[in-house]
């Protein structure tokens, strides 16, 4: 078949948050997070409401995207959006509590960083990570989880490019750049696993994290804790 009869894929649509609102829902906001599997750095959460109108060119989800691409629609949707707020756990604390709860933190305090409350919120994946413990008001957020959501729903898709690019903006920030936070945000990369062997984990890399059993020399700053056991990088 010719590429002329393979139809274009089609870009993320309001599917999702036109069935919220139908429900009663007036904000609906798409929730994403990226650097759950990094062995250095925050993971961050974004959350991002849409006036539900015709959203930039291009905009998918920030895997899909290079970087100089991800980065202008970053700056279109700042404007576009008609609100959004990041949430951040940084290393020490996933170390304490673990990656599940740390995420659940990171997405309440980027929720409730909104402006205004929304009715519904929607999660990318199969997992609800908000769980049904309440927010700071005292009432549980209203969860729709969405498989492939930064794929699908634009409001998801919005907050994927917008916390991958602060993510990674901060992460180049940090410095230590034997490590390539700047080009690698902490995911292990060549050249930071070549790093961490030599010379050991920073103040940015997560302690409780499976990889420093590969590093005997560093072995000893592992943080073991039973009830995060098993919760290694997924890269």
């Amino acid at each position: 078949m010719g590429t002329e009869d393979t139809p274009a894929p089609s870009g993320p649509d309001y599917a999702v948050e036109e069935q919220l609102t139908a429900a009663g829902a007036v904000r609906v906001a798409g929730v994403d997070e990226v650097g759950r599997g990094a062995w250095a750095g925050p993971v961050v959460v974004c959350a991002a409401v849409t006036r539900m109108d015709t959203p930039p060119e291009g905009l998918t989800d920030s895997k899909m995207l290079t970087p100089r691409r991800r980065t202008a629609i970053a700056e279109v949707l700042e404007d576009w959006l008609a609100a959004y707020a990041f949430g951040a756990a940084g290393p020490e604390e996933i170390d304490d509590v673990g990656m599940t709860e740390a995420l659940r933190r990171a997405a309440v305090r980027a929720l409730e960083a909104l402006p205004e409350r929304p009715d519904a919120v929607i999660l990318d994946g199969a997992h609800n990570f908000l769980g049904d413990r309440a927010a700071a008001d005292g009432r549980p957020w209203p969860v729709r989880t969405e498989i492939k959501a930064d794929l699908r729903s634009v409001s998801v898709a919005a907050a994927s490019v917008l916390a991958k690019v602060y993510r990674d903006t901060l992460m180049a920030g940090l410095g230590h750049e034997e490590y390539g936070f700047a080009a690698n945000a902490g995911y292990p990369s060549p050249v930071h696993q070549d790093a961490l062997r030599r010379l050991g984990p920073t103040p940015h890399h997560r302690l409780s994290w499976s990889y420093l059993d590969d590093l005997p020399e560093w072995r000893h700053l592992r943080k073991h804790r039973p009830e995060i056991e098993g919760q290694l990088s997924l890269i």
